[in-house]
């Protein structure tokens, strides 16, 4: 999505959730200047990494995601494919010993788990936004092979691919490495999370309060566009 179209749905999310757009570029600024001291991937440098293949799974941290990673494992030849955990779906891959290719994420998953996926060879994501500045600021150096996103405009080292949550992002920078097919897993659009997405959750899956309700239908709002809009398969293994 190019960011011309994309500012407008941004100024509708900032205006939704009451965000600060200077507060998102603080972060994207801050991000910038980490990665162009310590190195950064272009978006043609990812391409050739993942370039094995056009066909994408993306793992969401929905309720499914576990029941979906293991029908994956049994039915399918992941080596196929460019395999792209959101965030805390990187934790469920690992329980299952599988290594995503690329992890999309803003540092609320699990960074343990995200730093072991990076040194079996994932490359990492990283988004900058206004409430997670403090985490950029703790960036660990000894992530590599990252590349750097905003949800702002798009300035030194990083992109704006379009997308909102790490999910819909995932499915955005896909389609920019040029993605013929993508397999949803693990992607519900309602009303529950887990403990995927939310580390701190007491229970494995429970009721998604307002805020995340909204980010969940801003993110199947942005997948739908991608299916509706650019030449590429989107198949969700909840249908």
């Amino acid at each position: 999505m190019e960011f011309g179209l994309w500012e407008k749905y941004y100024k509708e999310i900032l205006d939704d959730f009451g965000f600060s757009r200077s507060g998102d570029e603080k972060s994207a600024k801050l991000l910038d200047e980490i990665l162009s001291t310590q190195g950064c991937l272009t978006l043609d440098e990812l391409s050739q990494i993942v370039g094995f293949s056009d066909k994408f799974i993306v793992f969401g941290a929905g309720p499914s995601l576990k029941e979906h990673v293991l029908m994956l494992k049994e039915n399918y030849d992941l080596k196929d494919y460019v395999l792209v955990a959101a965030d805390g779906a990187t934790t469920a891959m690992i329980e299952e010993r599988i290594s995503p290719d690329i992890v999309c994420t803003d540092l609320d998953g699990n960074l343990d788990d995200i730093l072991l996926a990076n040194i079996k060879g994932a490359n990492i994501a990283i988004h900058a936004h206004g409430d997670n500045i403090d985490k950029i600021a703790k960036l660990p150096s000894f992530f590599n092979n990252v590349i750097g996103t905003t949800q702002a405009q798009p300035i030194g080292n990083l992109y704006n691919f379009g997308g909102f949550t790490d999910g819909d992002r995932a499915l955005f920078l896909c389609t920019a490495l040029g993605a013929s097919e993508i397999i949803l897993a693990g992607m519900d659009f309602g009303d529950k999370v887990t403990k995927y997405s939310r580390p701190n959750l007491e229970v494995d899956v429970g009721t998604a309060d307002e805020f995340k309700r909204k980010k969940l239908f801003y993110a199947e709002k942005f997948t739908n566009w991608i299916n509706e809009n650019e030449s590429v398969n989107v198949v969700n293994l909840l249908e």
